[in-house]
């Protein structure tokens, strides 16, 4: 009986701060929290350990969950895309629009899956700069969409236009799509983003591993990473994910209660980055991965590692 009342106790405190907060993200409401910035959502028990049931209850509760986010998106999918088509002739206004939907939707499908989540390093959330992320797990999609400062644009693969109402509101929000079968268009791609990240004054989002990885190991890194940091000259900052293969498994539709991390790191700077050392940089930024993520997310072996400049 005690747990139960806790977690209502819990769930009712996450229920009122999500109905208390702004359109922006959690992040910009804890600038002020000195240094180590640590926000946590519910305080995960000593070992972070969690329950793995297959059980038909946990099964149908996270059925639950997951038909709920759907609804949940489409609600606010239909909202912003009625508010974004009224801004077709205003493309910038259509970006931050499309930032406020994912921050709105983003936090509100992260409540009702109910995850314990810890975010840290908040201080370095708000720059300009093209922030990065490993990528396991439907829940980085969620995170990332809440997480990220406002003027900032996602760069992702062109079938995402076939998405059922996410992929149509992904491009009236003006976000990138390339072509991963074809180099040069990817190139073409990767050029236009530059400029319009010159132009408006934008960030960037990109998964640096191209794909999702199938058991929450970190892949080998792209290049395209690298070449937008290289003609932007924007900094790049890392976010680390953690937990979240474990809570929503790739080919899964059973949602788990793992607790899950994120964490922002000190930007990189890339001003003085050049074409000749592509090889060196991705290397040094997958390190930065490897030394950040837990032993279980770390890749199997350091072959991993050296093909991450391959690619």
């Amino acid at each position: 009986m005690e747990n139960s009342a806790s977690g209502s106790f819990l769930r009712n405190r996450r229920l009122e701060s999500f109905l208390e907060t702004k359109s922006g993200p959690n992040v910009r409401e804890t600038q002020k929290i000195p240094s180590k910035q640590v926000i946590t959502r519910q305080r995960p028990n000593k070992t972070d350990a969690f329950i793995d049931d297959d059980g038909w209850i946990p099964t149908l509760i996270s059925c639950v969950r997951i038909v709920t986010c759907f609804l949940a998106m489409m609600v606010t999918t239909f909202i912003w895309a009625t508010i974004m088509l009224m801004l077709l002739p205003w493309p910038s206004q259509r970006i931050r629009q499309g930032n406020i939907y994912g921050h709105v939707t983003g936090r509100l499908l992260m409540w009702i899956l109910g995850n314990p989540l810890k975010i840290e390093g908040t201080e370095f959330s708000n720059e300009r700069a093209i922030y990065i992320c490993n990528h396991a797990s439907p829940i980085d999609i969620f995170l990332i969409m809440w997480l990220t400062p406002t003027g900032t644009v996602g760069i992702a693969k062109k079938e995402i236009i076939w998405y059922p109402l996410f992929g149509q509101l992904n491009v009236l929000a003006n976000h990138l799509r390339i072509d991963r079968s074809d180099p040069r268009a990817a190139i073409k791609s990767m050029k236009k983003a530059v400029q319009a990240v010159k132009k408006h004054g934008l960030s960037l989002i990109i998964f640096p591993e191209g794909t999702r990885s199938k058991n929450g190991r970190l892949l080998p890194f792209k290049k395209g990473f690298v070449h937008l940091a290289i003609e932007s000259g924007l900094p790049i900052v890392p976010i680390i994910l953690t937990g979240t293969h474990l809570a929503w498994r790739k080919g899964s539709l059973h949602v788990r209660p793992a607790p899950i991390s994120v964490k922002y790191l000190p930007p990189i700077k890339t001003d003085s980055w050049t074409a000749d050392n592509i090889n060196d940089y991705i290397k040094m930024v997958h390190d930065i991965y490897v030394e950040n993520l837990p032993e279980a997310q770390k890749p199997i072996s350091t072959d991993d590692t050296k093909n991450s400049s391959r690619s």
